[in-house]
C-alpha cells in the first residue's frame, strides 16, 4: 500500500505542477478573449472536466515521443484540431502548411504568447517578448550581428579556444554526466561570444548565475525564497549588473582609445548605440537564453544518437579525423579549423540535421490569434491559443520514412534535399520561421559541428547508464547521460 501511495504522489505532483504551469500560460490569453465564438473551430474533443486534455498533453511532452497525443488526435480529427487545455479551447496544428502560415503571419494575424512571470524573467524588452516594430528592430539587429560573413573573423577562433578549455581536458577513464558538460560548454561559448568575457573565474560565475536563471524559466512561477523562480529572478538582477559593468568598462576603454575594446557582440552593440541600456540588457539575456538551450541540448542529443548508431559514429569520425590530419603542423601541434574546414563537413551536417529533426528543442510554439483568422473552412477567434506542433511534422511517417529512426543518411537522398533547407522548408523547422526565425541558427550549427569535431577526435566513450529523452519541462536526457571516456 505504501508503494502504491508513493507512486500515486510521484505521478500526481508533477501533473499538478504542469497544470499550474499551463494555467499561467493561458491566463492572459483568456483575458484577451472574453467573448469568442467557437462554432467554426477545427474539430476536436473536450477531454475531462476543467483540466480537459492537460494530463494527456503532459504525458506526451514529458516522454521521448512528444507528438504521441497529437498523433492520436490527428487520426480522429485531422492535422488541424482543437482540444481543451484547462477549460480553454486551443487550436493545435500538425499541418506543415498551416504551421508555416502561422509563422509567416507573426505580428499580423498571430503573436507570441507567454505568461507575465516568464516575460518578467527573460525581460520585456528582449526579442522573445517584443511585439510589432520593436520585435522587427531587435530581430534585425540580432540577425545583422550574426551574419555568415562575420563568422570566420569573429567566431571560429573563439569557439575553438573555449572548446579546447572545456572539452579536451578530461582524464582517461573519467566518468562524466554529458548533459552537465554540454550545458557548461554552451554557457561558456555564449558568455564568451556575447559578452567578450574570457577570464575563467568570470565565465564560471556567469555560468553559475545563468544556470540558476534557466532553471527558473522552466519552473513553477512562485517568487518566494526557496523556489527556483525566485532564485532565477535574483540571478537575473546579478546578470544585469554584470552586463552594465561590461558596458561601462567598454565605454571607458573606447574613450581612452583602446583598440582592444569591443570584444564580443555586446561591445559592438554598445558601439552602434542603437539600443538603450535597459533594452540592451534584456536583448543580451534573450540571446543567452535562446542560444544556450539550443546549442547545449543538440550537442548532447547528437552524442546520444551517435552512441546508439555505431555506423554513423564511424562515418562521422572518419570525416573529422580527415580534417584533423590535414591540420597537424610539422611540430605535431594541431592547428585550428578554418571556415573552409567547417564547410567541408557534409556528413556532420547530416548528423546535425537529423539530431534537430528527432530531438529539436522547439517542439511546439505558443501563439495567440490577434483577430478572427479564417483558414480553409475554419475560423480561429481572436484571443484563441494556437499551437504549431513542429515536432509532429518532423516525426510524420508520411513525410519521413521510419521517422523515429536516427538516420542521418536520409538527408543525402534526393527527395529530402528540399526538405533540408531549414530556412524555408515547411517540413523542417527546427529554428522556427517567419519574423521570429532564430537569428543565431547558423552560429548554433557552427558551435555544434566544432564541438563534435573536438569531442569525437579526442575520446571514445562507453555509456554507463540507460537513458531516454524527455521534453518537459525542457528537452533533456532523464539521467543526464553518464559516459566513461577513453582518450
Amino acid at each position: 500500500m505504501g508503494e502504491i501511495f508513493s507512486s500515486f504522489w510521484f505521478l500526481i505532483i508533477p501533473t499538478l505542477m504542469f497544470i499550474i504551469f499551463l494555467t499561467k500560460f493561458f491566463k492572459h490569453s483568456e483575458n484577451n478573449a472574453k467573448k469568442v465564438t467557437y462554432s467554426r473551430l477545427p474539430p476536436g474533443g473536450r477531454g475531462l472536466p476543467i483540466i480537459g486534455d492537460s494530463i494527456n498533453w503532459y504525458n506526451a511532452v514529458s516522454s521521448s515521443h512528444p507528438p504521441s497525443f497529437v498523433k492520436e488526435q490527428v487520426q480522429r480529427y485531422g492535422k488541424i484540431f482543437s482540444c481543451n487545455l484547462l477549460g480553454k479551447r486551443a487550436v493545435v496544428s500538425a499541418d506543415p502548411s498551416f504551421n508555416r502560415f502561422i509563422m509567416q503571419n507573426e505580428g499580423k494575424l498571430f503573436q507570441s504568447s507567454y505568461p507575465k512571470s516568464f516575460r518578467n524573467l527573460v525581460g520585456i524588452n528582449g526579442v522573445i517578448n517584443a511585439q510589432g516594430e520593436q520585435q522587427k528592430k531587435l530581430h534585425s539587429i540580432a540577425s545583422n550581428m550574426m551574419r555568415l560573413d562575420k563568422f570566420s573573423f569573429h567566431f571560429m577562433k573563439d569557439i575553438q579556444m573555449v572548446l579546447h578549455q572545456t572539452v579536451t581536458n578530461f582524464e582517461n577513464n573519467e566518468v562524466i554526466i554529458l548533459q552537465d558538460v554540454c550545458r557548461k560548454v554552451a554557457i561558456n561559448l555564449m558568455v564568451n561570444q556575447l559578452l567578450g568575457v574570457s577570464s575563467e573565474g568570470e565565465v564560471d560565475e556567469m555560468a553559475h548565475l545563468f544556470s540558476d536563471f534557466v532553471d527558473g524559466c522552466l519552473s513553477v512561477p512562485i517568487n518566494f525564497p526557496g523556489f527556483a523562480f525566485h532564485t532565477a529572478m535574483k540571478a537575473r538582477e546579478k546578470i544585469i549588473e554584470k552586463i552594465d559593468k561590461i558596458v561601462k568598462k567598454h565605454r571607458e576603454e573606447r574613450k581612452s582609445g583602446d583598440e582592444l575594446a569591443g570584444n564580443g557582440l555586446l561591445g559592438r552593440l554598445v558601439d552602434d548605440e542603437s539600443l538603450a541600456d535597459d533594452t540592451m540588457a534584456d536583448f543580451v539575456i534573450n540571446l543567452l537564453f535562446a542560444g544556450n538551450e539550443t546549442t547545449a541540448k543538440t550537442m548532447l542529443f547528437a552524442v546520444y544518437f551517435l552512441t546508439q548508431c555505431p555506423e554513423a559514429m564511424k562515418q562521422l569520425l572518419e570525416e573529422q579525423q580527415t580534417l584533423k590530419s590535414r591540420k597537424n603542423s610539422s611540430d605535431g601541434e594541431d592547428q585550428m579549423l578554418t571556415w573552409q574546414d567547417y564547410k567541408a563537413m557534409p556528413f556532420t551536417q547530416c548528423v546535425i540535421d537529423e539530431t534537430l529533426r528527432l530531438g529539436g528543442i522547439a517542439i511546439w510554439l505558443m501563439r495567440e490569434a490577434k483577430q478572427d483568422v479564417e483558414y480553409q473552412d475554419y475560423v480561429i477567434p481572436k484571443g484563441c491559443f494556437v499551437v504549431p506542433f513542429l515536432s509532429a511534422v518532423h516525426l510524420d511517417e508520411n513525410i519521413y520514412e521510419e521517422s523515429l529512426l536516427f538516420n542521418p543518411w536520409r538527408w543525402l537522398e534526393p527527395q529530402n534535399k528540399e526538405k533540408s533547407n531549414w530556412r524555408s522548408s515547411p517540413f523542417y523547422t527546427p529554428f522556427g520561421g517567419g519574423a521570429r526565425f532564430c537569428p543565431g541558427a547558423e552560429l548554433a550549427r557552427l558551435q555544434i559541428a566544432l564541438f563534435l569535431h573536438h569531442f569525437v577526435t579526442t575520446y571514445r566513450w562507453t555509456q554507463m547508464k540507460e537513458d531516454r529523452m524527455s521534453f518537459f519541462p525542457s528537452a533533456r536526457l532523464v539521467n543526464g547521460f553518464h559516459i566513461q571516456l577513453t582518450r
